[in-house]
């Protein structure tokens, strides 16, 4: 059974940094995609950055502040956020699957993710 747990969630000040992780488990090779969303109260569920590999896309929207790694030694996708803005207050996701096409597109592809994390708090404020 595929499971993905995410991590990292909190209350930060404007300006600060904030390091999210999914851990994912129940693949049974690393061949996987995976992708980082966030769901804001009223707003749809948007998609942030994807990665497969060591290949990651970003949303324009997030591109110099969010950065996505992947350490497959240990099973763990990371998000991290700089300069954090009251706009970021959201719940975030992560969500894998085989790179299939789907209807979530990044800049270089549209994938389906059949997997997802109950999600972790964010929360920006001073």
């Amino acid at each position: 059974e595929v499971q993905l747990v995410e991590s990292g969630g909190g209350l930060v000040q404007p300006g600060g940094s904030l390091r999210l992780s999914c851990k994912v488990s129940g693949f049974s090779y690393g061949g996987y995609c995976v992708a980082w969303f966030r769901e804001a109260p009223g707003k749809k569920r948007e998609g942030l950055a994807h990665i497969r590999g060591t290949d990651a896309t970003y949303q324009d929207f997030v591109r110099g502040r969010f950065t996505i790694s992947r350490d497959d030694d240990e099973n763990t996708v990371h998000l991290e956020i700089d300069r954090l803005k009251a706009e970021d207050t959201a719940t975030y996701y992560c969500a894998a699957g085989w790179c299939s096409s789907g209807s979530w597109c990044f800049p270089r592809g549209c994938y389906e993710y059949n997997y997802w994390g109950q999600g972790t708090q964010v929360t920006v404020s001073s």
